[in-house]
């Protein structure tokens, strides 16, 4: 029988454990997930039904990389959601999660839609989105001020594989804006059903109706098993 020495053995010995290293490595980066959104309020939001729904994915902002935001060039919810959610996976050779959405009112043609977050020119100058959305309705009727919540997510992976989601939520929009929770509209977003708007509701009772939340309900089961975790 072959006598092995000391440092065959430690060889011998060594290598299972790299192996498991770097499987572990591997299994730890497959379960990360990066956000494709530098929002703060979307951030939380995510975060909050993800922690639920899928605890077991690390969620990552693409805050983290140095990376230039993804332009929205595309004319629907669809659109926009998988170009940043494909681009940042293709960059970061990560899983990545984006959304589009906003606010679709039936007086404007569905407008803003995706132009939402820029409707008065600025992109995330809410302020200025509520007025110019406030004055274009000013002599709009209560019963016709009708308007949906619109979300779109996108799934997408580094190989080019994409799922997408879509929810909405009814409701109208208010005369003033009311409450300082949530941000964008939904001081001026009354849901069917509601008599305060989505920005006087707690975190939990908007997650509960939202449509960001009903997407994030939808999809949250089936990240994991998407991308192999």
């Amino acid at each position: 029988m072959p006598r092995v020495g000391p440092d065959a053995a430690t060889s011998a010995c060594s290598k299972p454990e790299v192996r498991n290293l770097k499987e572990a490595q591997s299994n730890k980066t497959v379960t990360q997930l990066v956000l494709a959104t530098r929002n703060a309020g979307k951030i939380l939001e995510v975060e909050r039904l993800l922690s639920t729904h899928a605890p077991q994915i690390k969620l990552r902002s693409v805050a983290e990389f140095n990376l230039d935001d993804v332009e929205e060039t595309g004319d629907t919810f669809e659109a926009n959601a998988l170009l940043k959610a494909e681009t940042i996976a293709r960059q970061t050779g990560l899983p990545a999660l984006a959304d589009d959405s906003g606010i679709a009112i039936d007086a404007l043609g569905g407008s803003p839609g995706v132009y939402s977050a820029r409707w008065a020119g600025v992109h995330g100058d809410d302020e200025a989105n509520l007025s110019k959305v406030l004055q274009e309705l000013e002599n709009t009727a209560d019963a016709d001020r009708g308007a949906q919540f619109v979300c779109v997510i996108a799934l997408a992976l580094p190989d080019g594989r994409s799922m997408t989601v879509r929810a909405e939520v009814e409701g109208q929009v208010r005369r003033i804006p009311v409450g300082n929770q949530g941000f964008g509209y939904d001081p001026i977003f009354q849901p069917v059903g509601f008599s305060i708007t989505t920005a006087e509701m707690s975190p939990e009772e908007k997650d509960a109706i939202s449509h960001r939340g009903k997407a994030l309900r939808e999809i949250a089961p089936k990240i994991a098993p998407f991308i192999g975790a």
